[in-house]
């Protein structure tokens, strides 16, 4: 669209034309979509940032605190531990872990507090070891 609005035509006209004369050659023929409800968007209640939402998911990013993203992480590391094929890997995960939380409980980022202490490695390979044998 390189054509600039011609001086008295309302920008509503001019765009709305524009519209029309793209529906007459085809270009929103192959719209991938088209024709379907946007995922997501029409089962839920409006929300005017869905847009930036969809996004952020897109790109991997999170809108948590630190802290609060720490506290799911380590919430993840305990789950994926539990499950783990072996006691090094459990091990590896928690020590993992634990580096993170010691980290973010000697240089605190802003937000609220983490509220969490390092875990005790041996203790959740002994728990690990329990449930594989039972």
């Amino acid at each position: 669209m390189t054509e600039r609005k011609p001086p008295g035509v309302s920008f509503e006209t001019w765009v709305d034309r524009q519209i029309r004369e793209a529906e007459a050659r085809g270009e929103f023929a192959d719209l991938p979509g088209a024709g379907r409800p946007m995922p997501g968007v029409t089962d839920t209640p409006y929300d005017e940032l869905w847009w930036i939402k969809r996004k952020m998911a897109r790109e991997g990013l999170s809108v948590l605190p630190p802290t609060l993203a720490l506290r799911k992480e380590a919430e993840d590391a305990l789950a994926a531990a539990s499950v783990a094929p072996s006691e090094r890997v459990v091990r590896r995960i928690v020590e993992d872990i634990n580096a993170k939380i010691r980290e973010v409980m000697f240089k605190p980022p802003p937000g609220p507090p983490l509220g969490l202490k390092p875990y005790d490695v041996d203790e959740i390979v002994r728990e690990w070891r329990e449930r594989r044998a039972g």
